[in-house]
C-alpha cells in the first residue's frame, strides 16, 4: 500500500497525517504502517484509532509523539487540533457491518480527509496472503455521485509465493476477502464475479510463464486481463508485487 500512495505522501506540503482506523487488540499493525510510510516520507505522523478505550490504553507502549499517537475514535476520525488526515487505512473494520451501512461509513471517513486525501478501506486474511481494498476520495464539488465519498478503484493483492506453491490454489480465492461492499456480490450477473472468473482463466492461460517464475506468470496474467478489455490501472511495477488494480466503475455493484 505504501507504494500505491507514495506520490500522495511525497506531494504533501506539510508533514502528513496517516490514520490506522481500527488497528485491533494490539497496535502492531499501526507501528508497522508507520514504519513503512516513513520509508516513503520520514516526517509522516500516524494516529491509531480504536473505539475500545482499553485498547488505546494498551497501546501506550507504542506511543512516540509526535510520530505515533493513539486515541479513541471511529469513522468520525477525531484528529489532534482539528487537523485532517491525508491517508486513512480502515482494514477489517467494515466486515462486521451490514452492506447497507458501508456507504455511510465511506462518506463519514471521506468527509474528514485533507484536500487530495484518500481512504483505503479493505480486508486481508490473518497472515497477509490475501488483501483487497477500495480507494476512496472525497467527491469533487458538483459531482453527481451520492454522498461525500467517491470510489476510484479496487485493488487485489496476493502473496505470490503462496500462489506458486498452491497454498492459494487459484487467484479467485481472494473473493473470500473482498471488501464488504463486494463480498456478497460475487454471484452471476455481478461485475466482480466476472473479474474472479476472468482472472482464474488468465492465470491458467499464463501457466507456461511459470518456468520463468511466479512473478513473470503474474505479470502475464495482469497484462492478459488488460488485453482482454478489463480496465487494469498501473503496470508491471505494481504487478510484480502481486497487485492488480481495477477502475471501480467496472467492478462495483451493478445496483
Amino acid at each position: 500500500m505504501e507504494y500505491a500512495f507514495a506520490p500522495l505522501l511525497r506531494q504533501a506540503s506539510s508533514p502528513p497525517w496517516v490514520v490506522d482506523l481500527g488497528y485491533g487488540a494490539s497496535p502492531v499493525t499501526a507501528v508497522e504502517l508507520a514504519r513503512r510510510m516513513r520509508t516513503v516520507r520520514h516526517d509522516v505522523r500516524l494516529l491509531g484509532l480504536e473505539i475500545d478505550p482499553q485498547r488505546v490504553k494498551d497501546a501506550a507502549w507504542a506511543q512516540d509523539p509526535p510520530g505515533r499517537q493513539f486515541a479513541v475514535g471511529g469513522f468520525e476520525i477525531p484528529m489532534p487540533r482539528g487537523e485532517r488526515p491525508l491517508l486513512v487505512r480502515a482494514f477489517n473494520v467494515l466486515r462486521q457491518y451490514d452492506e447497507s451501512q458501508v456507504r455511510a461509513a465511506w462518506d463519514q471517513m471521506a468527509a474528514r480527509l485533507a484536500p487530495g486525501g484518500a481512504v483505503v478501506e479493505g480486508t486481508c486474511d490473518e497472515i497477509g496472503r490475501l488483501a483487497t481494498w477500495v480507494h476512496l476520495r472525497a467527491a469533487d464539488p458538483g459531482s453527481t455521485e451520492r454522498g461525500a465519498a467517491q470510489a476510484i478503484s479496487l485493488s487485489l493483492a496476493w502473496h505470490l509465493q503462496s500462489l506458486a506453491d498452491q497454498r492459494i490454489t487459484a487467484p479467485s480465492m481472494i473473493a473470500e476477502r473482498l471488501p464488504k461492499a463486494l463480498i456478497h456480490r460475487n454471484v452471476p450477473g455481478e461485475p466482480i464475479h466476472r473479474v474472479m472468473q476472468a482472472i482464474d482463466q488468465m492465470w491458467e492461460r499464463s501457466a507456461p510463464m511459470a518456468s520463468y517464475g511466479v512473478q513473470q506468470r503474474f505479470i502475464a496474467t495482469a497484462q492478459a486481463m488488460r488485453d482482454t478489455g478489463w480496465p487494469v490501472l498501473g503496470g508491471p511495477k505494481r504487478w510484480r508485487n502481486g497487485e492488480i488494480t481495477f477502475a471501480w466503475s467496472a467492478v462495483g455493484p451493478s445496483r
